[in-house]
């Protein structure tokens, strides 16, 4: 047998010795009862938790109602929706005979009426062997969400109340997350609308003026302008969802800074840097415009010359992006008094929407990522101004979409 063989075998045992020593370990770690019955609690538990972060609907109650009924330990289970209606139910269907049905549905009226737990033992004859049953309303907010029924072969002692209670509120925290969840949702498309409001109006009467200075003069040149105005509108206000890669994001900017360069003239001076393993990364939709139009203006001020430079730059698990202009900067201290929103030069008409444009950016990256991929700003007087941010190059739940799909340029 060669070494080279000798080495793969021995390998391959060290291999397998260590799968059996992980697989023990794991054994061992649930191996009393009560280790078996948290760790099966616990399962059940998040088996319920995935379709409730959806929100309350009978697609998801339907899912939920069984690791519900688990965790009660109940015989029944039903989930209604916050006007009473049913959703779904769980447990043996002989149980769940219309006469039972109308009277757990009356129960969850009463409990969503009220906002309380509503018990009915020893129903009337009529609805089987069912001896109790009990209503809990799902409360997020102070606000009834829905509610759950529970039905029981037994009348439940204290501690089965309890536990039914505490079931109740997980299933309501469940639901209360989908509710955050949504918001943040419904937030961040708001701000982008918010931001397409604010940073359209003075492009768009700048570079139609640019554009009918050429009309006469260099047609040719007007027609191909217009296409990219054209384009850079229709990128802007597509209808897709709060991201997109990063690729698209900057064939858009380079169309506004043709419109731009065409203002200026061959003052404006554009250097680009980009990694092409990074053009793949998913980042939220018009992030770095605000920061290019911000230079532009910022590196312009009062001049006639000036170079904006745009760095994409891949750093491990992260992309790096950065805007930088060599404007006239500005004093660090006033950052550090006013943050993000004194990064434009005082007293321009244009820089309310600015401030509000980069402290958009910077919020959205925030709710994003987290609060360690915001805006970074490096400036001095006279020095110029950079903005950077970091992407993380794979994000759980961050991708293009919600809304359509990326618009090829």
């Amino acid at each position: 047998m060669s070494a080279e063989l000798i080495a793969i075998s021995i390998l391959g045992t060290a291999l397998a010795a260590v799968l059996i020593v992980v697989a023990l370990r794991t054994r061992r770690v649930v191996s009393t009862p009560h280790e078996r019955a948290v760790h099966d609690t616990l399962h059940t538990a998040s088996l319920a938790a995935e379709p409730l972060r959806a929100g309350l609907t009978e697609e998801s109650a339907a899912e939920a109602a069984g690791p519900l009924r688990a965790l009660t330990g109940a015989d029944g289970l039903a989930l209604y929706d916050a006007d009473g209606a049913l959703l779904a139910y769980d447990g043996d269907t002989s149980l769940w005979t219309p006469p039972l049905r109308s009277a757990a549905a009356g129960l969850a009226r009463t409990a969503l009426a009220d906002r309380r737990h509503t018990a009915l033992s020893d129903p009337a004859h009529g609805v089987g062997p069912i001896r109790n049953l009990l209503a809990a309303p799902l409360i997020t907010d102070d606000i009834s969400a829905g509610v759950l029924v529970v039905a029981s072969l037994i009348n439940p002692g204290p501690g089965r109340v309890g536990a039914i209670t505490e079931v109740a509120r997980y299933a309501a925290s469940q639901l209360q997350l989908a509710e955050l969840d949504a918001s943040r949702a419904r937030l961040d498309r708001a701000e982008v609308l918010a931001l397409r409001a604010q940073i359209s109006p003075h492009f768009i009467y700048n570079a139609l003026n640019t554009i009918a200075s050429f009309v006469r003069t260099d047609p040719d040149r007007a027609r191909e302008l217009i296409l990219d105005f054209a384009d850079f509108t229709r990128y802007s206000f597509r209808a897709a969802g709060e991201y997109t890669v990063l690729s698209d994001e900057l064939r858009n900017i380079d169309r506004y800074l043709t419109l731009e360069r065409a203002r200026f003239g061959p003052g404006l001076t554009v250097k680009l840097q980009v990694a092409p393993e990074v053009l793949g990364v998913v980042v939220p939709f018009l992030a770095l415009q605000p920061l290019v139009e911000n230079a532009v203006r910022h590196g312009m001020a009062g001049r006639r010359n000036g170079t904006i430079s745009i760095v994409a730059r891949n750093v491990g698990p992260d992309c790096l992006l950065s805007v930088e202009d060599d404007g006239i900067g500005m004093d660090p201290e006033l950052l550090r008094t006013g943050a993000i929103d004194a990064l434009n030069p005082a007293g321009t008409k244009e820089s309310d929407g600015a401030h509000v444009g980069l402290t958009n950016v910077d919020q959205r990256l925030r709710s994003a990522f987290g609060n360690d991929y915001g805006l970074v700003v490096e400036t001095a007087v006279g020095a110029g101004t950079k903005v950077s941010l970091r992407v993380p190059k794979f994000a759980p739940g961050i991708h293009v979409g919600g809304g359509g799909a990326v618009t090829p340029g």
